[in-house]
């Protein structure tokens, strides 16, 4: 057994540049508290890897199948404030509160999306979209339980220390992601879920025409997205401490369609990408502008000052940088930035479909030119 893994590990990963990166920036993110121990930025990865659960499985659900939904924080905000307000009336820790509200927050989105999936395009995301917004109204309205627009405060924390806290989100997300990726994975030999997905997307009235009940994939797709959004969602008030309604706030959602679209949509590694890249720059930015301001201090001339101000301005509005790098990328890397990349550093093998590295001019298993 020892020596199979190995052998598919020399042939299966070392060849092939993107899994090798995949791999050293997993073992990067371990590393990550014995090398950086500052308690904001720990934070900053912490909330990241939480928010790579929210990405990946939106991406599952609107990327794999095609269902674009456009209220995805439905199942992170039922969740987060289901671990919340368990906790607040009946005292569970979030031991117990986590799992009763991922099961509950996955279930609530599946019944309220149940209309959804005999529709389409543009009416598909205008419904999904709505429910967040109702749900949000519903929470601020009820002030003496939810807390309104302050939210629920004195939350119980998943670790005492900060290094526990970006540990637990890290094998969680871990775990989350692997399993996703299994799910949507086209080639795999035991899970067929991703190659009936792909059809799905690519055309429905053909899959159901072959005989396949595109009804219960869609479901399926549901759930499955909703369930991990929903982990996502109800881990995260136990390591910030509170929840507020911005869980539910359209913001929420949109930035998984941003991260996704950023790293490449259906590809799983893309909105990983996208989150560890785009997130910084938000969480980051009253740093940089503070920089700035000593800049401005210190600028021994007039124009040079002004210059700075304008950059501290635009630094200082962070979800207006991320929509010009969004638009860039659209207008310069449709598919994505993560596969951009690997488009350039990799190359599948027209006769085998092998990937391999992409300066290689004949295929490592076949021999088929590569150019």
């Amino acid at each position: 057994m020892l020596r199979r893994l190995l052998s598919d590990f020399r042939w299966g990963v070392l060849p092939v540049p993107g899994r090798v990166i995949g791999i050293v920036f997993f073992v990067a993110l371990f590393l990550i508290p014995l090398i950086m121990d500052h308690p904001y930025y720990l934070r900053m990865f912490t909330y990241a890897n939480l928010f790579v659960i929210f990405a990946v499985s939106w991406d599952l659900l609107s990327g794999y199948t095609g269902q674009v939904n456009f209220g995805h924080a439905l199942f992170f905000g039922v969740a987060g404030y289901g671990s919340a307000l368990l906790h607040q009336e009946f005292g569970w820790q979030p031991a117990q509160t986590i799992p009763i509200a991922v099961v509950g927050a996955t279930a609530l989105g599946v019944v309220l999306c149940l209309p959804a999936l005999r529709l389409r395009g543009p009416y598909l995301s205008l419904y999904t979209l709505a429910l967040p917004i109702i749900l949000l109204g519903v929470v601020i309205s009820l002030r003496d339980v939810t807390g309104g627009e302050y939210g629920i405060r004195g939350l119980p924390l998943l670790a005492e220390t900060r290094t526990g806290q970006y540990y637990i989100a890290l094998l969680v997300m871990v775990v989350s992601v692997l399993i996703m990726w299994k799910l949507t994975d086209a080639g795999s030999r035991y899970v067929r879920t991703g190659l009936i997905f792909h059809a799905i997307r690519e055309d429905e009235i053909a899959t159901r025409a072959s005989g396949i009940n595109t009804m219960r994939y869609k479901i399926l797709a549901f759930a499955v997205g909703g369930l991990f959004a929903a982990i996502a969602g109800a881990l995260y008030p136990h390591i910030r401490g509170t929840m507020g309604p911005t869980s539910l706030a359209l913001t929420t959602s949109f930035l998984a369609v941003i991260w996704t679209v950023f790293g490449g949509i259906v590809s799983i590694y893309g909105p990983v990408v996208g989150v560890y890249t785009l997130y910084p720059l938000v969480y980051l930015s009253p740093d940089i502008k503070q920089l700035f301001q000593r800049l401005v201090a210190g600028a021994p001339s007039a124009p040079l000052a002004g210059f700075l101000r304008v950059a501290q301005a635009i630094i200082g509005r962070p979800y207006l940088i991320l929509a010009v790098i969004v638009i860039l990328v659209l207008l310069f890397m449709p598919e994505g930035v993560a596969v951009w990349v690997r488009d350039k550093i990799e190359r599948r093998c027209p006769r085998c479909k092998l990937t391999n590295i992409a300066w290689r001019r004949e295929c490592r298993a076949c021999g088929a030119s590569l150019r």
